[in-house]
């Protein structure tokens, strides 16, 4: 038997459709799913569920270290609870356009103050340049531009600036939030991707402005949805991503990647219509229950670092052994690349 776990928050329709549907589906595999229930975890306490499912543990810091007990216990969580603590906004940006990702120009910015409750004082801070460059750094990214968290969702924190006074103004509002300046897109189309296991993909029609999801699906041409697919199964497997939304501004034929670090996307039904509610729905019940039967542990890790040539995937975490198998078996295909053709030459 085969239990899935599902962890989350506020929210009314998915989390009841989704353990009926698993264990309406799961029932012939032996897969069956339920709540996750939490009352003090034990070092050591075996891992009572197959798969969990995680939607709230970036706001419970409780539930995020259990999660990643549980991993050493030989849970498979969707997602990843090391790699989502350790993720931000400006670092997918700055992986994505290394993988030839179309991706707005944007600046890290030192954050506005700090909270209330941590020690810091002109002291702490030497490092910091002053003062910052501010028309340099709109001079880069262009006017008008998008100030928002390097972290972060939920469209707080987002402000449009024309000018450096705008930018400003809307700067001194931000403390003690990390933010970044990005590159304003102009869009003439907007896509928002529903993501499943890094590689099934759905683009949908998104209206950011209206916050409202479209049921459209002649939206993108076929040249272009293509592209958009592509370039989201990229960024996912890249971070490791089995459940996100990935969207893009569409400035004509450019898909721009501008927020892909949503690992508990929205999935209720009166906000993402029912048509993609009952997508969305199967979609992760078939998920979960494929990777409780077939799921290896190492799927749910990132894999930049060897997608960008700097070393074993998930070798971020210092696993040397993992690093030098890596290189020897680079080291053992050049060798095979190198001999191959002298012995067809024979």
């Amino acid at each position: 038997m085969k239990k899935v776990g599902l962890l989350c928050g506020r929210e009314y329709a998915f989390p009841p459709a989704f353990i009926a549907r698993v264990n309406e589906i799961g029932k012939k595999d032996g897969v069956t799913a339920e709540f996750v229930k939490l009352g003090g975890t034990k070092m050591n306490e075996p891992a009572e569920y197959s798969i969990i499912v995680d939607r709230i543990s970036h706001e419970v810091e409780y539930y995020r270290g259990y999660l990643k007990h549980a991993v050493l216990q030989g849970t498979y969580v969707i997602n990843n609870p090391f790699w989502w603590t350790a993720d931000d906004k400006y670092f997918n940006y700055s992986v994505a356009a290394k993988l030839g990702i179309a991706i707005p120009k944007t600046v890290l910015l030192p954050q506005k103050g700090y909270p209330s409750n941590v020690d810091i004082t002109s002291e702490s801070l030497h490092n910091l340049k002053y003062p910052i460059d501010w028309d340099g750094l709109l001079d880069y990214v262009g006017r008008p531009a998008i100030l928002k968290p390097f972290s972060g969702g939920g469209w707080k924190h987002v402000y449009k600036v024309n000018n450096k006074e705008e930018l400003w103004a809307a700067y001194d509002q931000t403390s003690p939030v990390c933010m970044t300046l990005q590159e304003f897109i102009d869009f003439d189309r907007y896509v928002r991707c529903f993501t499943f296991g890094k590689t099934d993909i759905t683009p949908v029609h998104y209206d950011p402005k209206e916050r409202k999801y479209l049921v459209e699906h002649d939206y993108l041409s076929p040249e272009l949805t293509q592209r958009v697919v592509k370039d989201a199964q990229t960024i996912n497997q890249a971070l490791g991503y089995e459940m996100n939304t990935i969207e893009f501004a569409v400035k004509g034929d450019v898909p721009y990647a501008i927020d892909f670090l949503n690992p508990a996307p929205d999935f209720e039904r009166d906000r993402i219509t029912d048509y993609y509610f009952e997508l969305v729905l199967d979609k992760m019940s078939r998920l979960v229950i494929d990777r409780a039967l077939n799921g290896a542990p190492s799927n749910s890790w990132p894999r930049w670092e060897e997608m960008l040539g700097i070393g074993a995937a998930g070798g971020f975490t210092g696993a040397p052994k993992a690093a030098a198998q890596s290189a020897g078996a680079q080291s053992a295909t050049a060798h095979v690349k190198a001999v191959v053709p002298d012995a067809k030459a024979r």
